[in-house]
C-alpha cells in the first residue's frame, strides 16, 4: 500500500461530463477517479464498472450527464490521519483497491492505493510497461553558480533526460561543528566540508534553478541532507525527494520526508541488506510511495563491485520500483541495468570532468548522457514483450532471398500424386518451406508444373484464390514484372499494369515479352536497388551518389517512354519514384529536412521527363533496405510532404501502408494524412500496415480502417488509379493480389 497525495490524476469535478471522467480513468490506469466539488470535498467515486452499471440502467440516456450523476456516492473513507495499519483492513475487501482519505470537513487529502509496482514523479509513470526514468544528477556540479546550474538544466533537456536532480544542505544543521569548522575531523571530512562550503547553493538560489527547470519542461528532484532542507523543498513544491545512500539508515530524516506525502527515491549504497530491510519496513509503515536504487558508493566504482544481479533481490526486498544509481566510468553499465530490470537510472552530469570534486570524475558529459539515453531507449525497444516468436517484416524479406523452398524436381502433370522423388529443396525461399514436405506428399497436384517451379501454400489446400473480373469505381491495375505480366493479365480485367522493375529489367529486350499491343494503360516503378548495392538518393549531398541517382532515374524514364509502344493508352504513363533522403543510423532533425527536399527539387530539374508523369512515393519511417532496417526522413510526415508537393508541383503516389506506418509513428490520424496528401495524389498503392514498420500486410489484416479510408478516397481522390501492392502478392499466380482485390471491392 502507498498513500498517494498527488491527486490530480485521480480527481474530477462533480459537474465535469462523464466522458471526461472516463478519459481520466483511462489515463491514470487505475480504473477509478474520485468526484469532488469545487471546494475539494469528496462527493463520490466513479469507476468503469459504475459507468457500465449506469448505462445498463439508462440505455437511452445522453452521455452529456455529469460525473456526479453516474458516481457511487456511498464511498467508504478513512481519516487522513489514519496509519497504513488502520487502513489495511479495507484494502482488498470486496475488491477495494483505493481508499480515499479525508479531513474533518470531508476534503479529499490523499488516497491509499493497493499498489507499489509503479511510482509517479511529475508527469512520469515509472515501472513495468513504462520507459525508464532517467535522472541527470547535477548534485553540486554547478560549483556554486546559478548560471552554470541553469545551463546544466538546459543541457540535460537537450540530452533527453527525464529529470534533473540537485542537492540541498543546511551546513549548520547537518554537521556537528557550526560555521563550517573542521578541527579534529578526518582528512576526508575536512576535504568534503571545504568543498561544500565553496560549491553549495542555498535554497533560495536553488529555487531559481528549479523554476528554470520547470519552464524548460523537465522534472526536478533534490536530495535533502537534513531536516531544514526537507522542509524547504516540501514547501517549495518539489515533485519528489531523493534520499542519498548516506542517509538510508537515517530513519528520522526518512520519516520526515515520508510524512510530506512526496514520492521518495532512495539509494542503497554503503548499506547492508539488513539495513535496507529496516528502511523498507519503515517506509511501508508510513505508506510512502518509494523506489529503491541499487548503488555502489565509490567514485569511480570498480566494475567487479557493481553486482547488477542484486537488482533482482532488491525488487524482492522492496516489492517496489527499482533502479540503478551509477558511479562507474562510462554509460554502458546503466544500459545493462535497464536490460536487467532497472526502471530508474541516475547518472552524474557535468560539463567538465576535470573540475574539482569527486562527482565530476564519475559524471557523463552532455553528449555522453544523450548517447546513454538513446541506447537505453534502444534496449527498451529490444526487450519486447516475451510473446511467441514471429517473423518480422524484414525477416520475411530476407527469408525469401536466403531460405529454401520446395520445388518440382521434374516436370509434373496436373493430377499427379506427389511422391518424394517429385520434390526437391532449392533456393530462393519464395515457396513452401522444406518442413512442409510431409504435408505435400500424397496430395494430388491441381496444376501442371515445370522443373524448378515452386510449391505454394495453395498446393496444400483444395482451393486457392484466383483472378476474376473485378469492378471498382476507379481505374485499377496489377503490379507485374515482364516475365509474369501475361499470366496475371490473362486471369482478370485490369485497366493497367504497373511494371515494378528490377535493375536488370532495364537492360533486357522488352520486345521478347510482348506479341501485340495491349489495349490498356501502364505505369512503372523505379527499381528499389541497383547494381553494386546502390540505392537512389536524389537528396544526397555526396556528389557522386547524387549524379548516379539522377542517371538511374533518367534511365528508368527512358525505358518507360520506350514501353509506350506496347500499349494503346494515350495518357502519359505514371512513373513512381522513391526519391531518397534515407539515413542508416537515425532520423535527422525535422529542421534539416528542408535542405534535402531542396536537393531533390534540384535533381528533378535535371531530368528529361517529357512523356512521363513522375510521382514521388510516400514513405515509411523505417524502411527495409539492403536486408535491414534504415530510416526515411522525407515523404514521411504528410505535412512537409504536402508542402513540398504544392511548392514544386510534383505529384504523389500515396502508398497506404507507408503512410499508415508514418502516422502511427508520428501520432497523427491517418485521415489527416489522406486529407493533406489527396490534392497532390495521382496514384495509389493500396496495402495494409501494422505498427511503425510492418509494411506490405494483406488488406484487412493490419491497422487501416478500410471503410473509412475508402470513403475518404471517394471524396478526395475519386479518379486516382490504384494497385494492390501486397508483399509477395504475385506468388502462386497472384494469389495475394486476388485476395486483396476481392476484399477491396466492397470499399472502392
Amino acid at each position: 500500500m502507498i498513500i498517494e497525495r498527488e491527486l490530480a490524476p485521480y480527481i474530477v469535478f462533480a459537474e465535469d461530463p462523464v466522458l471526461a471522467g472516463l478519459g481520466k480513468i483511462n489515463a491514470n490506469k487505475q480504473r477509478i477517479v474520485f468526484v469532488v466539488d469545487s471546494h475539494g470535498i469528496l462527493r463520490g467515486s466513479l469507476s468503469d464498472g459504475d459507468f457500465r452499471r449506469w448505462l445498463i440502467q439508462n440505455p437511452t440516456a445522453s452521455l452529456d450527464v455529469s460525473c456526479f450523476t453516474v458516481a457511487n456516492t456511498q464511498v467508504r473513507t478513512m481519516p487522513h490521519t489514519a496509519s497504513p495499519a488502520e487502513i489495511a483492513p479495507l484494502i482488498g475487501r470486496n475488491g477495494v483497491q483505493h481508499v480515499p482519505l479525508v479531513d474533518d470537513r470531508g476534503h479529499l487529502v490523499a488516497i491509499a492505493v493497493d499498489r507499489s509496482e509503479t511510482l509517479r514523479i511529475g508527469e512520469h509513470e515509472i515501472g513495468p510497461g513504462n520507459p525508464a526514468f532517467v535522472i541527470a544528477e547535477v548534485g553540486n556540479n554547478h560549483n556554486g553558480s546559478v548560471d552554470l546550474a541553469k545551463r546544466l538544466v538546459d543541457l540535460a533537456v537537450e540530452a533527453n533526460a527525464d529529470a534533473v536532480k540537485f542537492q540541498l544542505r543546511d551546513m549548520d544543521a547537518l554537521y556537528r561543528q557550526r560555521g563550517g569548522a573542521t578541527g579534529g575531523e578526518d582528512l576526508g571530512v575536512q576535504y568534503t566540508l571545504d568543498l561544500l562550503s565553496r560549491v553549495s547553493l542555498p535554497a533560495e538560489s536553488l529555487f531559481q534553478v528549479f523554476d528554470h527547470a520547470r519552464d524548460a519542461g523537465i522534472d526536478v528532484m533534490c536530495t535533502p541532507w537534513d531536516a531544514p532542507s526537507v522542509a524547504a523543498l516540501a514547501d517549495y513544491g518539489i515533485p519528489a525527494l531523493k534520499i542519498a545512500s548516506a542517509d538510508l539508515t537515517n530513519h528520522e530524516l526518512i520519516e520526515d520526508a515520508a510524512g510530506r506525502g512526496l514520492p521518495l527515491v532512495l539509494s542503497t549504497g554503503m548499506s547492508r541488506e539488513s539495513e535496507i530491510l529496516e528502511t523498507v519496513g519503515l517506509l511501508r509503515g508510513q505508506g510512502a510511495p518509494f523506489a529503491l536504487l541499487h548503488c555502489q558508493s565509490t567514485y569511480p566504482a570498480p566494475f567487479k563491485d557493481l553486482n547488477l544481479a542484486y537488482l533482482d533481490r532488491l525488487a524482492e526486498i522492496g516489492q517496489c520500483v527499482v533502479g540503478y544509481s551509477g558511479h562507474e566510468r562510462g554509460w554502458h553499465v546503466p544500459v545493462a541495468a535497464v536490460a536487467r530490470g532497472a526502471h530508474i537510472i541516475e547518472k552524474h552530469f557535468t560539463i567538465d570532468r576535470t573540475m574539482e570534486g569527486n562527482d565530476h570524475t564519475v559524471s557523463l558529459l552532455p553528449d555522453e548522457f544523450r548517447v546513454m539515453v538513446e541506447q537505453i531507449r534502444d534496449i527498451e525497444l529490444s526487450m519486447g514483450t516475451g510473446d511467441a516468436r514471429t517473423v518480422s517484416t524484414g525477416e520475411q524479406m530476407n527469408r525469401v532471398t536466403l531460405a529454401k523452398s520446395l520445388v518440382a524436381a521434374r516436370p509434373l502433370a496436373e493430377g499427379a500424386v506427389l511422391a518424394a522423388s517429385d520434390i526437391a529443396v532449392k533456393s530462393p525461399g519464395r515457396g513452401l518451406q522444406p518442413n512442409a514436405l510431409p504435408q505435400l506428399l500424397g496430395r494430388t497436384l491441381k496444376r501442371g508444373m515445370d522443373e524448378g517451379d515452386f510449391f505454394f501454400d495453395g498446393d496444400l489446400r483444395d482451393a486457392t484464390p484466383t483472378g476474376r473480373p473485378f469492378a471498382f469505381r476507379r481505374p485499377w491495375g496489377l503490379p507485374v514484372r515482364y516475365h509474369d505480366q501475361a499470366d496475371l493479365l490473362a486471369q482478370s480485367n485490369p485497366d493497367f499494369l504497373e511494371f515494378h522493375f528490377s535493375y536488370k529489367d532495364l537492360d533486357v529486350d522488352m520486345d521478347s515479352f510482348f506479341t501485340e499491343k495491349l489495349p490498356i494503360g501502364f505505369t512503372t516503378h523505379l527499381p528499389d536497388l541497383f547494381a553494386g548495392d546502390f540505392l537512389v538518393d536524389l537528396a544526397s549531398e555526396d556528389q557522386e551518389i547524387w549524379d548516379r541517382s539522377i542517371r538511374e532515374v533518367q534511365r528508368t524514364i527512358d525505358v518507360t517512354r520506350d514501353l509506350r509502344r506496347w500499349f494503346t493508352a494515350d495518357e502519359d504513363p505514371i512513373m513512381v519514384v522513391t526519391m531518397g533522403g534515407f539515413t542508416k543510423d537515425k532520423h535527422i532533425a525535422p529542421e534539416a529536412r528542408g535542405a534535402k527536399y531542396a536537393r531533390i527539387t534540384e535533381a528533378l530539374g535535371r531530368l528529361d521527363a517529357n512523356g512521363v508523369r513522375i510521382a514521388a512515393q510516400t514513405l515509411p519511417p523505417y524502411p527495409w533496405l539492403m536486408g535491414g532496417q534504415q530510416f526515411h526522413n522525407l515523404f514521411v510526415d504528410p505535412r512537409d510532404t504536402a508542402e513540398w508537393a504544392a511548392s514544386t508541383g510534383t505529384a504523389l503516389c500515396f502508398d497506404a501502408s507507408h503512410t499508415k506506418l508514418a502516422t502511427n509513428w508520428l501520432g497523427l490520424p491517418f485521415s489527416q494524412a489522406v486529407e493533406l496528401l489527396s490534392p497532390h495524389t495521382i496514384h495509389l498503392h493500396l496495402v495494409d500496415a501494422t505498427g511503425v514498420d510492418g509494411e506490405g500486410v494483406q488488406v484487412g489484416e493490419g491497422d487501416i480502417d478500410w471503410a473509412e479510408y475508402g470513403a475518404l478516397l471517394d471524396e478526395l481522390s475519386p479518379g486516382a488509379p490504384f494497385i494492390p501492392e501486397i508483399w509477395q502478392g504475385h506468388v502462386n499466380h497472384g494469389e495475394g493480389f486476388w485476395t486483396a482485390l476481392d476484399r477491396l471491392e466492397k470499399w472502392l
